[in-house]
C-alpha cells in the first residue's frame, strides 16, 4: 500500500525540495502552505512559491490562515491518515493534537545545525554572528519550537562572500538531495534520532527592521556579516541628511578614519577598530540598486563626509 506524505512549507527554500520528493515518486497526497499575502498596496495578491509549484504539479494544497483551534482543518487533516509529515519553513508552529496524527511523525529540515539557531531566521543569525559553518538538520518535531531529535546534519562552510541568499539557495539543494537519503529509512522505522543537547541550544529570533541600521562604531567583520546575513531583506541601510540609503554589497577596505567619515572616492567609510567598508552596491530610498560606480556620478555624499 502506497505511504501517504504530507507535506507543509512556503518560500522558495521549500521547493526544490518538494519537487524532489514528487519527482522521486513519493506519493504527496497533500500540501499545506501560507495563505496569499495581499502587496503593499494591496494591489496584487501573491502567492506562495508552494502554492505555485503545487498548481504547476497539479497537487491538492491547503492555505489555511492558522491551524490552531480549528477544528474544520483538524477534522480534514485526520480524515488523510497521513504517514509521514515533511515540514520545510511552513511558517506556523504545528499544534499538540495534529502531532498525534501521523503513523511516523512530522519531520522538520532546520536550516542550521541543531542545537544552535533554533527558531524563525537561522540563516540569518549564523551569517551576522560571522560562524565558520551551517547546515541542515533533518529532525522530529516535538512540541516544543525546534528540540526534537535529530536524525542527520550535514554542513557547509561560510565565508564573507556568502549572503543569506546564497546560503539559503546552498541549504535547499542539500536538503533536497539529503532527504531522499533518509526518507525511506524513516518511513521503515530504520533511522536513528538522538536527543539534541539542549544546554548548547542558541536561538535564532525573528529579524526586525530596525536590526539593519548600521552602526560605523562596529568593526568591519560584524558589518559585512550584518550586510550579508539581511540580504536581501530586511537589509542593511545607513541614514544621510533624513534619506535612507541601502547597503546590498560590501567588502571589507584598509582605510583609517573616524567611525562613519568616508574615506574614498568610491564610498569607503570608516569603523571601528581601524577598519573600513568598501560600499559595492547601494540603492537610495525610492530608487533601484546601482554599483558604486553608476551611485558616485550623481551622489553628494563625498569624502570627508560622515554618515
Amino acid at each position: 500500500m502506497a505511504k501517504k506524505i504530507v507535506f507543509m512549507g512556503t518560500p522558495m527554500f521549500a521547493v526544490p525540495i518538494l519537487k524532489s520528493l514528487y519527482q522521486n515518486g513519493y506519493p504527496i497526497s497533500d500540501v499545506y502552505t501560507q495563505p496569499p499575502q495581499k502587496s503593499q498596496r494591496g494591489q496584487k495578491i501573491n502567492k506562495s512559491p508552494i502554492q505555485g509549484i503545487s498548481e504547476t504539479l497539479n497537487l491538492e494544497f491547503r492555505t489555511p490562515k492558522y491551524l490552531k483551534d480549528n477544528n474544520e482543518e483538524y477534522e480534514y487533516f485526520r480524515s488523510i491518515n497521513a504517514d509521514l509529515v515533511i515540514v520545510v519553513a511552513y511558517g506556523q508552529i504545528i499544534p499538540r493534537e495534529f502531532l498525534k496524527l501521523t503513523k511516523k511523525g512530522f519531520i522538520n529540515i532546520h536550516a542550521s545545525l541543531l542545537p544552535k539557531w533554533r527558531g524563525a531566521a537561522p540563516i540569518q543569525r549564523s551569517i551576522m554572528n560571522l560562524d565558520r559553518e551551517t547546515g541542515i538538520s533533518i529532525m522530529k518535531i516535538a512540541e516544543q519550537l525546534d528540540t526534537g531529535p535529530v536524525c542527520n546534519t550535514y554542513k557547509i562552510d561560510l565565508d564573507n562572500n556568502l549572503n543569506s541568499s546564497d546560503v539559503a539557495d546552498k541549504l535547499s539543494l542539500i536538503a533536497a538531495e539529503k532527504i531522499l537519503d533518509n526518507i525511506d529509512n524513516i518511513l521503515e522505522d530504520k533511522a536513528k534520532f538522538i536527543e539534541q543537547d539542549h544546554s548548547k541550544a542558541t536561538y535564532a529570533s525573528k529579524i526586525k527592521k530596525a536590526e539593519g541600521e548600521i552602526n560605523w562604531n562596529d568593526s568591519a567583520q560584524k558589518i559585512i556579516g550584518k550586510i550579508n546575513g539581511l540580504y536581501p531583506v530586511p537589509g542593511t541601510f545607513f541614514i544621510h541628511k533624513g534619506e535612507r540609503y541601502k547597503i546590498l554589497k560590501g567588502e571589507i577596505g584598509n582605510g583609517i578614519g573616524n567611525p562613519g567619515e568616508i574615506v574614498s572616492d568610491y564610498l569607503e567609510v570608516a569603523c571601528g577598530n581601524n577598519q573600513s567598508i568598501k560600499i559595492k552596491e547601494i540603492q537610495r530610498q525610492g530608487k533601484k540598486p546601482q554599483n558604486i560606480g553608476e551611485f558616485k556620478l550623481g551622489s553628494q555624499i563625498k569624502k570627508g563626509a560622515v554618515i
